[in-house]
């Protein structure tokens, strides 16, 4: 049973009250507020009004996040709009209003579709209490350790099919993903450099495939190139068997569905 919820001015207060144990900190509450239903979580509760969770900073290089900014919000906001494909598809009005991006690095699957598409722009996070940017990829292969997350950094793709987005899910628009494909493809005159493709639903994580991306790093986006990378589209990979999906199905069509994105974002 809950026994407190504490609420502090600062993220850093917030950090330091969770490093004591006994405690999970509470954002939108989409997902936590399930666990306190439950009674699966510990018996308190952690808190911040730190308005700087909820600030949207963009730069010509950068957007800068606040953990606490909610999918409605990244919808309102031009300076979003590289993820405005992923947030609209994320629950509906009610879930968009209150989901966080913080929340969604630590969303275990069928959820956490933000993080799959921040992990393929190469996002680094801001913890509370540290000075230097930590890489998300290390942040979702480490996200059991308590850690509050206080910004999320992410570079801005140039050009228009730079990045795509793409969920499979058995109820459209909005339904819980089976799967989810992002792909971050810039180029340097009409080959690709520093490509990056993270996958949800594939993993206990979302997770980078790195048998694609050497496929298609330093390549031109055509047809035999989208042919070489669908063939390793699995890859070393071990997707889950759940309730939406098997993994030999998940195995099945994930090359079908990175088809699909890759000629998407080959296309003039």
């Amino acid at each position: 049973m809950i026994t407190a919820v504490e609420t502090y001015r600062s993220a850093e207060e917030a950090a330091r009250a969770l490093g004591g144990g006994g405690a999970i900190y509470l954002a939108g509450g989409t997902l936590v507020m399930a666990e306190v239903n439950a009674n699966r979580t510990p018996p308190r509760l952690v808190r911040t009004v730190d308005p700087g969770l909820r600030q949207i900073v963009a730069s010509s290089e950068t957007i800068r996040l606040g953990a606490g900014v909610t999918m409605a919000q990244i919808l309102a906001s031009r300076d979003c709009a590289v993820l405005h494909d992923v947030a609209r598809q994320i629950g509906g009005p009610q879930v968009r209003s209150m989901a966080t991006v913080g929340g969604n690095l630590f969303a275990r699957h069928p959820y956490g579709d933000l993080a799959v598409a921040l992990l393929a722009l190469g996002a680094r996070v801001a913890l509370a209490g540290q000075t230097s940017l930590r890489s998300l990829a290390d942040l979702l292969r480490d996200r059991e350790r308590p850690a509050l997350v206080t910004q999320i950094e992410v570079p801005r793709p140039r050009g228009d099919r730079a990045f795509g987005f793409v969920k499979i899910a058995r109820i459209h628009p909005r339904g819980a993903s089976l799967l989810s494909i992002a792909a971050f493809l810039p180029r340097e005159g009409s080959r690709m450099r520093g490509v990056r493709i993270a996958y949800g639903g594939m993993a206990d994580r979302p997770i980078q495939a790195a048998a694609v991306e050497r496929a298609l790093e330093g390549a031109v986006l055509d047809e035999g190139t989208i042919a070489r990378a669908v063939a390793v589209a699995a890859q070393g990979l071990e997707p889950p068997t759940d309730s939406l999906a098997s993994a030999w199905y998940r195995r099945e069509v994930v090359g079908v569905h990175l088809r699909r994105l890759l000629e998407r974002l080959s296309r003039p």
